[in-house]
């Protein structure tokens, strides 16, 4: 049975979550909608829902902005404006953001063919664990020849969300994930432009788009994703083939991290560690700063005098210095141009000393601070999160930071619903107003 094959048959299969998976993806929908909402402002959001207005549709879906088109161009406008301020969940394993290609897809399907809660949120739950089977398969060689994982294992997901919201038996969703596998697309070097959030909203749109047309009789080679010239061999997969261990026994998505942070999500780890000092520590009596974080994130977030606010959001050196310093690291207006050259902070982070550390996952971190009395270390692992209803709690701080209390509450309230819910109109009633 080929990769494609595999996958297909455990989407249209009948599913059972368990409650962990369950909690999970009600986290993440949560997540994704309070980043989405505040996201609608940004340049991207704001001029791909005026090329979609413009080119006009059939209003199966609401748009994040106001309005609404065809469950395609929703998915696109949704997927690119809930990634537009980088502020969404992160899977290690995916290495990528899952919930930004995926949820819009399901979202959308879900809204065009009214269905339930339940039915959604059972969607979605394959679609994420989909899209981080693919890239984990994908492997980090993927990642590095500058292929850009949202885009490319999260079409994949986002296919089987939209299939299963369809209703594609294993027949058609092998055609739906083939027709995926020559679609499928996004790369590093849009990082930085108005492409890296866009990455995420074409991979919604492939998803839909390929569900529809395997619902249509469309067919494909079945052997797309691995077999010779497939997605996999053309694209600097690794194949690992492990990575579908499991598959409909073990759940890899509750895995998944939330950035409770607005910046690289590499230096989290670090600012939860600095967070465990900052009362220990006053900023001036700090003679220097050690940070000791795997070496894979030096070439993503170790811009070590950054003069710009987008800038800072990838420099060990100048976040440690804000967090010391009493500046909020999970306030998206705390990244400014004018932060980067305040003296105090400029003065800190001169101090700090950023290492490379192979004995360290991705995900691990340890900071030491050394005064006048002595050194004292702190060591932080993303994938200790913590229980579930504090996490929960960090959530809705976040959610409540960024849309208010008066949003963020029946926010909250209308995803914890979905459940039990007949349709999603609820939560749709919040994002598209």
């Amino acid at each position: 049975m080929t990769v494609t094959e595999t996958l297909a048959q455990w989407a249209a299969a009948l599913v059972d979550l368990p409650d962990t998976m369950r909690a999970s993806v009600l986290s993440s929908v949560f997540d994704w909608a309070s980043v989405g909402l505040a996201g609608r402002g940004e340049p991207v959001a704001q001029r791909t829902r005026a090329a979609v207005l413009e080119e006009g549709g059939a209003g199966q879906a609401g748009l994040f902005g106001g309005g609404s088109s065809n469950a395609r161009s929703a998915a696109l406008v949704n997927g690119a404006t809930s990634h537009a301020l980088d502020y969404d969940d992160t899977h290690f394993l995916h290495i990528g953001h899952p919930s930004v290609a995926v949820t819009p897809a399901a979202l959308a399907v879900a809204q065009w063919k009214d269905a339930s809660g339940a039915a959604f949120i059972d969607a979605l739950a394959l679609g994420l664990e989909a899209s981080c089977r693919i890239g984990d398969w994908l492997g980090r060689a993927h990642y590095e020849a500058g292929f850009h994982q949202t885009g490319t294992a999260g079409a994949f997901g986002a296919t089987v969300a939209a299939g299963r919201l369809l209703g594609l038996d294993a027949g058609q969703m092998t055609h739906a994930l083939a027709l995926t596998a020559t679609r499928a697309a996004g790369l590093k070097s849009q990082f930085g432009t108005m492409g890296k959030p866009l990455n995420a909203g074409f991979a919604a749109e492939v998803g839909v788009t390929c569900a529809m047309l395997a619902a249509q009789g469309v067919e494909s080679t079945p052997d797309a994703i691995a077999g010779p010239q497939g997605f996999g061999p053309t694209h600097a997969g690794m194949a690992r083939d492990q990575a579908l261990d499991g598959l409909g026994q073990t759940w890899v998505f509750p895995d998944v991290s939330y950035k409770f942070h607005a910046c690289c999500h590499g230096l989290h780890a670090m600012l939860e560690a600095a967070g465990r000092l900052r009362n220990a520590v006053t900023a001036d009596a700090i003679q220097s700063i050690t940070i000791h974080t795997h070496p894979r994130w030096l070439a993503v977030c170790n811009q070590p005098s950054p003069e710009m606010g987008l800038g800072a959001k990838f420099s060990y050196r100048l976040t440690a210095a804000m967090a010391f310093a009493g500046v909020d690291t999970a306030a998206l207006d705390s990244y400014t141009d004018a932060m980067t050259s305040r003296a105090d902070l400029v003065a800190l982070r001169n101090k700090v000393t950023v290492i490379g550390d192979p004995a360290l996952t991705d995900m691990q971190t340890r900071v030491s601070v050394t005064t006048a009395e002595g050194t004292q270390d702190a060591f932080h692992d993303l994938m200790a999160t913590g229980p579930a209803e504090a996490v929960r709690q960090r959530l809705q701080d976040k959610s409540a930071s960024l849309l208010g209390t008066d949003v963020s509450g029946p926010l909250w309230q209308a995803v914890a619903g979905l459940r039990d819910a007949s349709h999603t109109k609820a939560l749709t009633d919040i994002l598209f107003a």
